[in-house]
């Protein structure tokens, strides 16, 4: 009984999700089995022009710093503004079901996105995580690098048909709280299940030392060497199913480690920190009625405040901005 009554409850989140435009997670991801999660092998590639760009296209992920963070010796290649990888957020590489993967990405480009209110290809979504994930610079258009992990995505997408949903896609799903989450409960979760890996002060730990490339073991997930506050995973909703489903290190989402309300807290504890700025985000979502609910900057449609914009509850926020399309439609 309490299975269906999470399944119902993030029914209706998902339904009033599409009625905002948003493209948060559906609780359909999480009817996905073990035996449907097909991860193309990358070792059965030749060794031909394709499969060294596939190759490379997922070093670029699992070695993102290495490659071409701010610390690399030749200052052409410093496209990242940050020393963390790409699989930081896309867990081995973008191919742990539930870990933000890639698997099936290449499938769904081109697409319109609400944040530029355009269509968008595979390049440009990347080119915003560049900036965004990364709070770097947009990768040369033709670049090796852009081919690259192109190529890996194309790759890990084997077998997708164009336009279908993928089963283990985005972070999973979980039932939203009727409170706004809680930071500084949040701290107490955090010093208890965080702070061992990625710091009491949330700045990670290093391979090695700053300056050597190498980037983090565990990524700070704050301060000045973390993503920027217009990256996805700077959002609640987002960084909350990916907690739940994915951390401590080692959690699974068919076996998560924390409760769903103390990774909706400790995820608003960590989006309460500091971490760079990105420019003009006033300039996203030309269609504010499109615009996410849990986005943690204006503008906005709706009256209600940044706080609960940034922390929830976010029902009474849906409900307003429904209404407010039905006026629009003139409904």
């Amino acid at each position: 009984m309490k299975l269906k009554r999470i399944a119902a409850a993030v029914l209706i989140m998902s339904a009033a999700a599409e009625v905002c435009g948003e493209v948060k997670p559906t609780i359909a991801a999480s009817t996905a089995t073990a035996s449907q999660w097909i991860v193309p092998d990358i070792d059965k590639l030749p060794d031909d022009n394709w499969g060294r760009t596939v190759r490379y296209g997922r070093d670029l992920i699992a070695k993102t710093a290495s490659l071409i963070g701010p610390e690399v010796k030749d200052p052409a290649r410093r496209f990242a503004g940050n020393n963390l990888n790409c699989q930081s957020c896309h867990i081995n590489a973008g191919t742990q079901e539930y870990g933000i993967p890639f698997i099936g990405v290449f499938a769904d480009f081109p697409k319109y996105r609400a944040r530029s209110g355009a269509v968008g290809t595979i390049e440009d979504r990347l080119q915003g995580c560049m900036e965004r994930s990364m709070n770097g610079k947009p990768l040369p258009a033709n670049g090796p690098e852009m081919i690259a992990i192109v190529s890996y995505m194309k790759f890990l997408s084997t077998g997708r048909p164009i336009g279908e949903p993928t089963p283990g896609r985005r972070a999973g799903a979980m039932p939203e709280l009727d409170r706004a989450a809680d930071p500084v409960r949040g701290r107490k979760i955090f010093e208890n299940n965080c702070a061992a890996c990625h710091g009491a002060d949330g700045l990670g730990q290093r391979v090695g030392s700053i300056g050597d490339a190498k980037g983090y073991v565990f990524p700070p997930l704050w301060g000045p060497d973390s993503f920027n506050d217009g990256a996805g995973m700077n959002t609640l909703i987002d960084a909350a199913n990916f907690i739940h489903s994915n951390m401590p290190q080692g959690t699974t989402w068919q076996s998560p480690s924390l409760s769903p309300e103390d990774a909706w807290d400790v995820a608003a504890y960590i989006e309460s920190q500091p971490r760079p700025k990105k420019a003009n985000l006033e300039k996203d979502f030309p269609n504010k009625l499109e615009k996410p609910v849990d986005e943690p900057y204006g503008p906005f449609a709706d009256d209600f405040s940044l706080e609960q914009h940034k922390f929830g509850p976010f029902a009474p926020i849906r409900a307003a901005v429904k209404k407010l399309r039905q006026k629009q439609r003139g409904q």
